[in-house]
């Protein structure tokens, strides 16, 4: 039974909701991301899979450095796509409160994050971001909730993929903000 590891990405250099919508990471979120890579080090996944966006790349790279492996970009696990608003981090919020069947048009892309973990036959590593975990985790409670839980930066949640499907085994570390994707 493959066991995946979903890794937020560290602390980004913008939030969610501001001017630059692909920030990299600040000097806490590479040290958060060194921290997250030497923790995995031990479990060594046979595959890495990250966001196309910086700052899940960055968070990869340290694995990458730590591991000798390379972290393969997967579109699939990038951050929820929003529509053209004039404020992105209220649009969010208000996502967050409801729950999936409130929101068919990102019905595709949960289902396409969640094909993508439930078709993973190694143990793998994913660089992702807090609304993926939350689908991953919120799947594998039979939950539709957008919001399961609050996963801190560099916080590593852990999945089994079987075949009746995902089943999660721990929480990665929560952050009490939500302000903070």
């Amino acid at each position: 039974m493959p066991r995946v590891y979903l890794v937020r990405h560290g602390e980004p250099a913008a939030t969610w909701g501001g001017d630059n919508p692909d920030p990299g990471l600040t000097a806490l979120g590479r040290a958060q991301a060194l921290h997250a890579a030497q923790d995995l080090k031990s479990a060594a996944p046979a595959l890495a899979l990250t966001s196309p966006l910086q700052r899940c790349r960055e968070t990869a790279a340290a694995f990458e450095m730590e591991s000798g492996a390379r972290a393969e970009i997967v579109d699939a696990v990038r951050e929820l796509p929003s529509p053209d608003v004039a404020d992105r981090g209220a649009w969010l919020r208000a996502v967050m409160e409801g729950r999936w069947r409130d929101y068919p048009d990102l019905a595709p892309y949960r289902a396409r994050l969640l094909e993508t973990l439930a078709g993973l036959r190694k143990d793998a590593v994913v660089f992702t971001h807090f609304v993926a975990i939350n689908i991953a985790a919120g799947a594998a409670e039979g939950r539709d909730d957008v919001l399961v839980f609050r996963p801190a930066h560099a916080s590593i949640t852990v999945l089994d993929v079987s075949a009746s499907g995902l089943r999660l085994w721990s929480k990665g570390a929560e952050t009490p903000a939500i302000d903070a994707i």
